[in-house]
């Protein structure tokens, strides 16, 4: 009996101790404060809380960090608009049951301002979440006041991002100044009860980024939204407070996200092969993301090199402006509606004739008006109000119109919704007079081409014919003057025939620079042909006397003289008057030189020294 009571006191000795060791471990009581540099250490170690400072800086804050990263990652601030100048800094609970922050002069630099009517029972405990909770024992830990409703620039998981329409109060991101600075910053993040609720960041409290719609599974103003990329969000819209949270569905992966200082959303992910946190856009991040920037009646596509134009049958209203590339002027309509003019005129608002402009995968204007009536009566209820300038229909919305300006249209590549604008019928005739005039223009152009194409193909095809035919008369030509030769093994049927355009391409139209020489039978140039290879081109003359008989006997003959010492014949031409001789090229005299400038002895020599094998016919020398 005795060996029970022991141990049983012993279980209840340990039993106190945890319980104190757990609360200065994860809890600040008012007897328990934590003085710079000491923590608190959530229970299962995944939060601090306690004082640290930046890398560019010598002040000192208190922040909620994650423990077991080893980056210094800070997902929250108290005193981020008053640092401390040294580390004197202290963290208790007041007399008055709220959290502070002072220094070593006892100056409050940040407090929690709640209303406490149990002081002594306030404890302040930090939550695994990373949700500082500041509560009253007495009325059952009922929470006064948490870190989760007060945010820095960190969205973190279970935390909510909310607006109560009743009380007017908001739960939003604020980004910090710089990197190095975490006091305030221009940007804000939090969820707008619109009409229809959307995410928005504001600059300096003005409209800087809003994502479109939420039609209860997406936001249909974000390019490559989908379903699955909201995965663990919950976005809660049917009654006020409004609110978006999220926790992921992946326990293996660290996740969080932050409003940076230049105002982009960002998600944060936890890479432990690189020991540090990776950067990903949740949207993407162009130009035409900034609200209005391209003004009223203005359309941004970042496909295009400008981005910025106006809708359909509206001009820019300041063209200056526009041509620096500041369009935030807008733009202003050309014609008026039809239902403006009927209404001037005193004819009553009827529907006129006005019409809507169809574009496809849209983001959708700002500010717009929801009905509940089906996609096909939107058109009808839209036509019937003078003031309505656009509608659009989504299932999971209903009829979405607009009245007045048009403000932050985007043309997205894929995505969007369906969107029509209200115009008159001369601009929507304008269009289908244009698509007939280019469909028209098309046609007629394609049919210019095709004639064009069969007339070339024609005329080539009759000169290659008549080519081919006068090839074969030369060498029917040749080969009948030649009939007894042919057992000497001359084929003048293979004796290629040149066209007289290649030729004189070959030596520049028989320019003089390219002459040779000259002699009875007529000039010689120097040429190229079109793969490079040099040739020599003796044209008859007009003036030489010689005719077509005297040209076939020398092709007869230089075809024969075949010899190693000789030039060689490489093809002729015939073609009207013109009849030329195409020889090989000798680079280092001209050809004068071999055919007309050796003295007969000197042939007869240079011949003489040469063996009769070496021609492809006899030669007789005679004195």
């Amino acid at each position: 009996m005795g060996k029970t009571i022991s141990c049983s006191v012993l279980l209840a000795l340990i039993s106190c101790f945890y319980l104190l060791f757990a609360t200065a471990l994860d809890t600040i009581t008012p007897s328990k404060s934590i003085k710079d540099p000491d923590v608190i250490i959530s229970q299962n170690a995944v939060f601090r809380l306690g004082f640290f400072r930046l890398a560019n800086s010598t002040n000192r804050y208190v922040g909620i960090l994650y423990n077991q990263i080893p980056v210094q990652t800070v997902v929250w601030v108290a005193n981020r608009n008053r640092p401390l100048k040294d580390s004197s800094g202290i963290l208790n609970i007041s007399d008055d049951g709220n959290l502070v922050v002072s220094n070593g002069k006892a100056e409050v630099l940040w407090s929690s301002h709640v209303n406490n009517t149990a002081p002594n029972a306030t404890t302040a405990q930090l939550l695994d979440s990373g949700n500082l909770v500041l509560s009253n024992g007495e009325d059952g830990a009922s929470s006064l006041w948490e870190s989760f409703e007060d945010p820095s620039n960190a969205f973190i998981e279970t935390m909510k991002i909310s607006t109560d329409v009743k009380t007017g109060r908001k739960v939003e991101l604020k980004s910090w100044k710089s990197i190095d600075d975490p006091s305030d910053g221009n940007f804000s993040f939090g969820i707008e009860p619109f009409n229809i609720r959307e995410l928005v960041i504001r600059n300096n409290n003005q409209l800087y980024f809003r994502s479109g719609p939420w039609n209860g599974n997406i936001f249909i103003g974000l390019l490559y939204m989908y379903t699955d990329n909201l995965d663990g969000f919950e976005v809660f819209t049917d009654k006020s407070p409004y609110y978006m949270t999220y926790e992921s569905s992946n326990e293996s992966m660290l996740i969080y996200y932050e409003l940076d200082s230049q105002g982009k959303f960002v998600e944060r992910e936890w890479d432990a092969g690189k020991g540090d946190w990776s950067k990903n856009y949740p949207t993407i991040q162009t130009d035409c993301n900034v609200y209005g920037k391209c003004g009223a009646f203005g359309i941004c596509d970042s496909m295009k090199r400008t981005i910025c134009s106006c809708l359909k049958g509206f001009e820019p209203r300041n063209i200056e402006e526009w041509s620096r590339g500041n369009w935030s002027s807008g733009c202003f309509r050309t014609t008026p509606l039809q239902c403006q003019r009927d209404n001037n005129n005193g004819s009553g608002a009827g529907q006129g004739d006005d019409g809507f402009l169809e574009m496809k995968m849209m983001k959708v204007p700002a500010f717009p008006a929801r009905s509940s009536i089906i996609n096909g009566e939107c058109k009808d209820q839209c036509m019937k109000n003078c003031s309505c300038m656009a509608y659009a229909y989504d299932s999971g919305i209903g009829c979405m119109m607009w009245s007045g300006d048009l403000i932050d249209v985007q043309k997205f590549s894929t995505g969007g919704v369906d969107l029509y604008i209200r115009m008159p019928s001369s601009e929507l005739d304008k269009g289908k007079s244009s698509k007939i005039i280019v469909i028209t223009t098309v046609i007629a152009g394609i049919v210019v081409v095709i004639t064009i194409s069969a007339l070339f193909l024609w005329r080539r095809m009759a000169k290659h014919k008549g080519r081919n035919k006068k090839r074969k008369q030369i060498k029917h030509q040749f080969c009948s003057e030649n009939k007894e030769e042919n057992s000497i093994g001359v084929k003048l049927q293979q004796l290629p025939v040149i066209n007289f355009e290649e030729l004189a391409t070959a030596t520049n139209n028989f320019n003089h620079a390219k002459k040779l020489g000259q002699g009875g039978f007529g000039p010689v140039y120097r040429g190229t042909l079109d793969d490079g290879k040099e040739i020599a081109v003796k044209r008859l003359s007009k003036t030489s006397g010689q005719g077509l008989k005297e040209f076939m006997n020398e092709v007869v003959v230089i075809s024969k003289l075949q010899h190693r010492n000789l030039v060689r014949l490489l093809g002729c031409c015939v073609e009207g008057e013109e009849k030329i001789l195409v020889y090989e090229y000798m680079p280092n005299k001209s050809l004068d030189t071999f055919l007309f400038g050796m003295e007969i002895m000197e042939g007869r020599r240079y011949l003489g020294h040469s063996r009769q094998s070496d021609f492809r016919v006899r030669i007789i020398f005679k004195e």
